[in-house]
């Protein structure tokens, strides 16, 4: 398997080889045991399936990329998507109409980006870690969905949602264009602008950067208040899909998200990272939750799955680096 990825490495760059590896390793092991594995219906499926996951991992990616994390990634697209519903059932439910809609979807991502202004606020400010201030966050918003909701959820919205849930154009997903479109805004933000660079420069050296006379802390609001926005989007796609809205929606999403953005070769303590590999190692997770499900495996087995994966990704991501040294001397 190293040995595979080094020469993938060479091939393709060093942030490619590894998502490729686990995509050519997942499709023949499942492809061998798995029936109807390589097909189109289970091609579909992922398309389907990949984009509220995706919009979620693309919100932990730029946290991850400054050496912190989000871990209220899910319930605040939760509480985005309550608030869009809220709108809806305040302009008559079913019979909401398109305005109706809009207003809702702006104010369900102000609500998401406040969410991420808030932590960037508390951990540029305060030098607080990043796990703490977004685990607070993460129980905040859960315990005022709970509240708000009384535990239960809120269904019934306008039949013209359903197309952004799950229709298709040109044959292609509409989840999957919006999921894209997001993919190509973080690939330009992260490659082609001020904030990306900065972004990597805080992530690698935070005290360096300072001194270098950038805004760290401005940079630090701006990347939690962006990946909030980008939470609200996975939460307005939610409710599309899903018809209905609750507090606990996605929970096993968050291991997934970080698990992705370390398959896809971004460094768990910042400065390194990039999007497109990221992408493709959602691709790899969603292939493997698929071949699981045809061989009769349950939900939990999965879960076990990616925490085994996680582990493993870890140890491999190591090897190569001692390899790379020992060949270096």
């Amino acid at each position: 398997m190293t040995a595979l990825i080094e020469r993938l490495r060479a091939a393709l760059g060093p942030e490619m080889a590894g998502p490729v590896a686990a995509f050519v390793v997942v499709v023949i092991v499942f492809g061998i045991l798995a029936p109807n594995f390589l097909s189109a219906a289970t091609f579909g499926s992922v398309a389907f399936q990949l984009p509220e996951l995706g919009l979620l991992t693309l919100a932990m990616l730029l946290p991850i990329l400054t050496g912190g994390l989000n871990l209220a990634i899910t319930f605040t697209a939760n509480i985005a998507g309550l608030t869009l519903a809220w709108v809806l059932q305040s302009r008559g439910g079913v019979d909401a109409g398109v305005g109706a809609f809009i207003l809702g979807s702006m104010l369900a991502i102000g609500v998401g980006a406040l969410s991420g202004l808030l932590m960037g606020l508390v951990i540029a400010y305060t030098k607080a870690h990043p796990i703490l201030v977004s685990l607070s966050m993460m129980i905040f918003l859960r315990g005022l969905g709970e509240f708000l909701t009384r535990g239960g959820d809120l269904s019934g919205f306008p039949a013209f949602l359903a197309p952004i849930g799950y229709g298709t154009l040109l044959g292609i997903p509409v989840p999957l264009l919006i999921f894209i479109a997001c993919v190509g805004i973080w690939h330009v933000l992260l490659t082609r602008m001020k904030l990306g660079f900065n972004t990597y420069m805080i992530g690698s050296n935070i005290e360096a950067t300072r001194y270098s006379g950038i805004n760290t802390r401005k940079v630090l609001v701006l990347v939690y208040t962006l990946s909030g926005a980008m939470c609200a989007v996975a939460g307005i796609i939610m409710l599309a899909r899903f018809n209905s809205v609750r507090v606990g929606h996605g929970e096993s999403y968050l291991l997934i998200t970080v698990l992705a953005c370390f398959l896809g070769g971004v460094n768990p303590f910042g400065g390194f990272g990039r999007v497109i590999p990221v992408f493709i190692a959602l691709i790899v997770l969603q292939l493997l939750s698929s071949g699981l499900n045809l061989m009769g495996a349950n939900q939990h087995l999965a879960t076990a799955v990616w925490g085994i994966l996680m582990i493993t990704v870890m140890i491999l991501r190591w090897v190569a680096g001692r390899i790379k040294f020992l060949n270096a001397k």
